[in-house]
């Protein structure tokens, strides 16, 4: 079976750091949120490779995003942004001349994530089109996305929680997975271990002792008192 191939673009990096605002940059917030998506396709993701432009802070120009994507030979080219400019909620982009497949795409996985971010009562601001180097000058089809403002207040609580950057990037991986038509496993959750405390009262060789200590315990409240039989 062969796997549809991914790439997942993270914005700016090193001297760029993109928007600012709230104490916020736009680079660190697209890194963080990339990681997490490029972490569920490997971990859980069935029929699906991925490869991205950046894991780190550093500095990619445009020209080289989109020919590491060419050259890798990926199906599809996701690219993560934060918008900024006063404004609320999301949107996405394809190239002003797109393929019915890009247009395809953009339906799916912008109808996915509407229905994310309605759970926060965030504005859609719509599918678009736009001449950005990264939709131009990929081989794929290729989508932008713009999650939220950075610079407004209300946005930048959300960016910055750890727990919403989760989710949305589960709900990015998801969509992905409906559009491309692979799968994402549900996670298998690790069972915490459960810790008991006990606490010893007496420690006897005699058993009759023992026997009469977990009788005076009993007396005294502890109903669930017992004898633990041991060896050095």
């Amino acid at each position: 079976m062969l796997s549809v191939k991914v790439w997942i673009d993270a914005g700016h990096g090193g001297q760029d750091s993109g928007a600012t605002g709230n104490g916020l940059k736009e680079k660190d917030i697209l890194l963080a949120l990339s990681n997490r998506i490029v972490s569920i396709l490997k971990t859980r993701g069935v029929g699906v490779e991925v490869n991205t432009t950046r894991s780190t802070d550093v500095y990619v120009s445009l020209d080289e995003r989109a020919n590491r994507a060419n050259a890798w030979g990926a199906d599809f080219f996701f690219s993560n942004h934060i918008n900024a400019g006063g404004g609320t909620g999301f949107e996405s982009y394809i190239y002003t001349s797109p393929s019915s497949a890009s247009i395809n795409y953009q339906n799916i996985i912008h109808g996915e994530l509407k229905a994310f971010y309605s759970r926060y009562n965030m504005r859609d601001r719509g599918k678009k089109r736009a001449n950005f180097a990264v939709l131009r000058q990929t081989k794929m089809p290729a989508i932008l996305f713009e999650h939220l403002f950075i610079d407004t207040p209300a946005d930048a609580a959300l960016l910055a929680k750890d727990s919403f950057l989760d989710a949305l990037a589960l709900a990015v991986a998801e969509a992905l997975a409906k559009a491309l038509g692979f799968q994402i496993k549900e996670e298998i959750p690790v069972p915490s271990e459960e810790i008991f405390y006990r606490v010893i009262v007496s420690s006897n060789k005699i058993r009759a002792n023992a026997e009469a200590d977990v009788a005076k315990a009993k007396q005294c409240g502890f109903p669930d008192a017992f004898i633990d039989i041991y060896k050095k």
